[in-house]
């Protein structure tokens, strides 16, 4: 999984550091700066000024447009080029959290009784990383938490055994998306609580509670995301 958003060099110039992994840190740059706002929802993407940004060719930043593209995160527009995906509105947010109630709580009870040794301890590795994100611009901080926490919820829908949810998550993309509506520095928190809660069942092997945890955490996520709509 991908650590940090953005790379520098040993000049301070901001430009993103050389191989190894330049295609990772060529993407995380982009990703940083979608998630941060710094490219608005709609905004166009200029290939070459991120040739000029960032110190690299067109090639790396293709690729990684590419593969933001598969994210959903960018839309290619033929004759036209590349630009940030709109923002979702509230009707569509309301609508990613009753299909996520409905797919993750049964998910998470699920891995708590065929989630491997070994997933557990990557779901633990992952929550550790998200309670210790640093970063000196909180946005860029908060794009990191975005990337652990997708990775978060896509383990335990991988750890379900059932094939067809953890498929059907992964399309939907949803944490990359509701971390770009806004920054909201206690969202952070809030979730690493909750999925403490979440892990805690896992590992018991409770699937009650894990079921109860997830679906939790999910209701309080929402009430989180939709005050910038002004309500629950």
């Amino acid at each position: 999984m991908a650590k940090s958003p953005i790379g520098t060099s040993e000049t301070g110039s901001g430009l993103v550091r050389r191989p190894p992994r330049l295609g990772d840190e060529v993407y995380n740059a982009i990703y940083a700066q979608l998630m941060s706002l710094k490219i608005p929802p709609g905004g166009r993407i200029s290939v070459d000024n991120l040739v000029r940004e960032l110190g690299v060719s067109q090639t790396p930043i293709r690729e990684a447009l590419s593969r933001l593209e598969a994210l959903g995160l960018v839309v290619k527009t033929h004759l036209i080029g590349y630009s940030a995906a709109s923002q979702m509105d509230k009707a569509r947010l309301q609508q990613l959290y009753e299909l996520r109630m409905l797919l993750e709580p049964f998910a998470a009870g699920r891995a708590a009784l065929n989630m491997p040794d070994e997933g557990i301890e990557a779901l633990e590795a992952v929550d550790k990383e998200m309670r210790s994100t640093r970063n000196d611009d909180p946005r860029l901080a908060y794009g990191e938490f975005a990337q652990s926490d997708s990775s978060f919820h896509d383990l335990i829908a991988s750890g379900s055994g059932n094939l067809l949810i953890h498929e059907t998550l992964a399309r939907l993309h949803t944490h990359v998306h509701l971390f770009r509506l806004f920054f909201h520095a206690r969202a952070t928190t809030d979730a690493n609580q909750e999925h403490a809660h979440i892990i805690a069942a896992i590992k018991k092997r409770d699937p009650a509670t894990a079921e109860a945890a997830m679906r939790d955490h999910i209701e309080q996520s929402r009430k989180r995301f939709m005050v910038i709509f002004g309500g629950e």
